[in-house]
């Protein structure tokens, strides 16, 4: 009875000090434990392509953990899913880029990477910039979008989503194959640490494209 006693207080305590984007983590990783974890992931890498912040990648972690023997049937979906999300951020750029493009830019305070990525297109750079973007921690919803509204080849979107996307998504797998519990156990135990360096990849990969490309 004791030991319940010692256990509650903390974990009510971690509950009340998480943070916004660990609330939206719990939530995104609570769909593992549901029977509809391959459809929510399916569409969480849709929307994750096109306007939604928290990389697929968590709930992609939580599903391979469930079941390491599908840990590369579930990339699949999850590439799949991003595949369609980056079509659905190029609609947005073509059709809606005054209004749904410009609230998710707005909403992200990706305004000044905006003006960055849209240099990427001047000079037919547009494959290697969605290259870099789907299989780094940038935001690929900002490519998607300007690549519509920047008028880039369809094929060319869907050639370097699905190139980049699936080599992302299979190396998660990967890791989750060979390594299991360990990873899981790191990943919980340094989530803080990671949420940072996540931060400073973040910055990193545009000032890299910037230089780079």
């Amino acid at each position: 009875m004791s030991e319940v006693t010692a256990v509650e207080p903390d974990s009510a305590e971690t509950e009340k000090k998480a943070g916004p984007i660990r609330r939206m983590y719990d939530w995104v990783v609570g769909w593992a434990d549901t029977p509809y974890g391959g459809w929510a992931l399916f569409l969480i890498a849709l929307a994750e392509a096109s306007v939604f912040p928290i990389p697929p990648d968590v709930l992609l972690l939580a599903l391979a953990f469930g079941a390491p023997k599908k840990s590369f049937r579930f990339a699949l979906i999850c590439a799949a899913g991003s595949i369609v999300g980056a079509i659905v951020g190029y609609v947005i750029g073509v059709f809606f880029f005054d209004t749904v493009g410009m609230w998710v830019i707005e909403t992200y305070g990706l305004q000044e990477k905006m003006s960055i990525v849209k240099g990427y297109y001047t000079d037919d750079r547009a494959f290697w910039a969605l290259l870099a973007a789907g299989f780094t921690p940038i935001p690929f919803k900002v490519f998607t979008i300007i690549s519509g509204m920047m008028g880039t080849s369809l094929l060319v979107l869907v050639l370097a989503s699905a190139i980049s996307r699936t080599a992302r998504f299979m190396l998660v797998a990967t890791v989750v194959y060979l390594l299991g519990d360990k990873a899981k156990e790191f990943i919980d135990k340094y989530f803080d640490y990671l949420t940072i360096g996540f931060t400073v990849l973040l910055i990193g990969g545009f000032v890299a494209l910037k230089y780079l490309f």
